[in-house]
């Protein structure tokens, strides 16, 4: 990683988002976003496809998953809950 290339493709994604979203691009690009329904989950901020306008995410974009896909996004988002429930224990614990 001496290249730099662990800062250049995050750093393109950005640049891809930011000028998606000033060009209003209607581009659908991997984000992380709000699902409030969306692939069955709710209240849990994912990595989807996300379509990017002049405002913002405009839309979750669902596509067909397979068993595999659906598999691997479950397991994504029991992480993420897992995560938030250990901070809201940290939190507690600290008040």
């Amino acid at each position: 990683l001496k290249t730099g290339s662990a800062y250049y493709a995050p750093a393109a994604s950005v640049v891809e988002m930011v000028e998606a979203i000033t060009k209003d691009q209607k581009k659908i690009l991997p984000c992380a976003a709000l699902c409030e329904g969306e692939y069955g989950y709710h209240n849990l901020f994912l990595g989807v496809p996300v379509k990017l306008g002049v405002g913002g995410a405009e839309a979750i974009i669902e596509y067909a998953l397979t068993d595999q896909e659906k598999s691997a996004l479950d397991a994504s988002a029991k992480a993420v809950k897992d995560l938030c429930a250990q901070v809201e224990d940290m939190l507690k614990k600290a008040s």
